[in-house]
């Protein structure tokens, strides 16, 4: 397979479970001494990751956690967020400008940093008050839903707490890596098909929208140079639906949260006016060892991530285009 290394993979996905105790003895810590509400920071894909992780909480707590993108806080506040706030936060970098700034502005109002910061010794670990450093790409939603559901553990909302957990600590890897075995040979056709497109829509509801919004700003628009557009299948229905026809690319991710309901709705509508449509179904591929019940926590938007990896694999082999260059970002100042 094609960008492929199966222990590789396994062993980032183990490592990133076991960040747990360390994520765990943060999140007590901070529990044992008050907070008044939680936000999730960050702008683009971990602006996305953000929203996966609040939508999750939404429908299971009443813990009060918002998504907080970095450059709206530095321009227009939040006064929601204070000196009794925690703040969750990712970088692969640590130095991604627009977070930095946020950073700062909330270190002076006195908020609890929380940085799963790739690079130590970088500005934004220097100026969180709890460090996670973990560097392998791929591992961002594991850790901002490890803080979701210890806080929820914490808080009387996760009796199933530990046996979530012994399900993910004993099959996740490997289910993952079998799942991106099974997508590959979908992921070649799609790039094959896709791979010139001149716009392509993607949809998605749940713990999927966050998903949809990250694959095409992110990897389309970012590292593929492909033109692209995310849409909420709620919203799809009330305004994107009329430039759709026959000949449009469309792709819907379905997901098995509560949301999942909205994306039907989207997939029986689609046939009806398009005839070049994909639909992604995370059920398409099942986990030995994880619970039907699990599924929707934290299985779903995995899952997804190991179809697209697929896709975009071959993309970027078909279209001579190494993902990793970049014409704008970070090559000058603006």
């Amino acid at each position: 397979m094609l960008k492929f290394n199966e222990q590789q993979q396994i062993d980032t996905i183990q490592g990133a479970l076991e960040l747990r105790p360390t994520v765990e003895e943060i999140i007590d810590k901070v529990w044992d001494e008050g907070f008044d509400n939680v936000f999730y920071l960050g702008i683009g894909g971990t602006y996305a990751s953000g929203m996966q992780a609040v939508t999750y909480m939404n429908g299971r707590s009443d813990l009060p956690v918002y998504v907080q993108h970095a450059a709206e806080y530095y321009t227009t506040g939040n006064r929601r967020l204070t000196e009794k706030s925690l703040v969750i936060l990712s970088s692969v970098t640590g130095t991604t400008q627009e977070v930095v700034r946020a950073v700062k502005e909330m270190k002076e109002v006195g908020a609890t940093l929380l940085g799963f910061i790739d690079k130590a010794g970088s500005i934004l670990a220097e100026l969180c008050d709890y460090v996670v450093c973990y560097e392998p790409l791929g591992t961002e939603q594991i850790k901002y839903f490890m803080v979701a559901d210890r806080l929820m553990n914490r808080n009387g909302d996760f009796d199933d707490y530990e046996e979530y957990y012994a399900e993910l600590d004993n099959y996740l890897a490997k289910g993952l890596v079998e799942a991106e075995k099974k997508a590959d040979s979908f992921g070649l056709e799609f790039a094959q098909k896709h791979r010139h497109d001149a716009m392509h829509y993607f949809i998605g509801a749940g713990n999927q929208w966050g998903a949809v919004y990250s694959y095409a700003m992110c990897y389309w628009e970012e590292q593929s140079w492909l033109r692209s557009k995310s849409i909420h299948s709620a919203e799809f229905l009330h305004g994107t639906l009329e430039v759709i026809d026959e000949t449009t690319p469309v792709t819907l991710f379905l997901g098995e949260d509560e949301q999942r309901m909205l994306s039907e709705r989207v997939k029986n509508l689609l046939p009806r006016i398009c005839a070049n449509y994909t639909f992604i179904d995370t059920k398409d591929y099942p986990v030995d060892g994880i619970s039907e019940k699990n599924r929707g926590r934290v299985l779903s938007y995995l899952l997804m991530h190991c179809v697209t990896q697929r896709i975009d694999a071959y993309v970027e082999k078909l279209n001579c285009h190494p993902l990793d260059i970049r014409r704008y970002y970070r090559q000058f100042d603006y």
